[in-house]
């Protein structure tokens, strides 16, 4: 979830003029970057090895 003073930061480095797609857009990007991030720093990732194991399974 994004805070107040995060989407003010992102609306303050848009330019001038944006469509409401852009900015929620961005918005949804920018939830989905700090998400990862949080996962990453709380050990909620999996190797290489195991990511290819589950690409394997995709495929049979």
């Amino acid at each position: 979830m994004i805070t107040k003073t995060r989407l003010k930061e992102h609306i303050e480095n848009f330019p001038d003029e944006f469509s409401l797609d852009e900015l929620i857009e961005r918005l949804i990007l920018v939830e989905k970057i700090e998400l990862a991030n949080r996962q990453s720093e709380n050990g909620e990732t999996i190797s290489e090895t195991e990511l290819d194991k589950e690409i394997e399974k995709w495929f049979k």
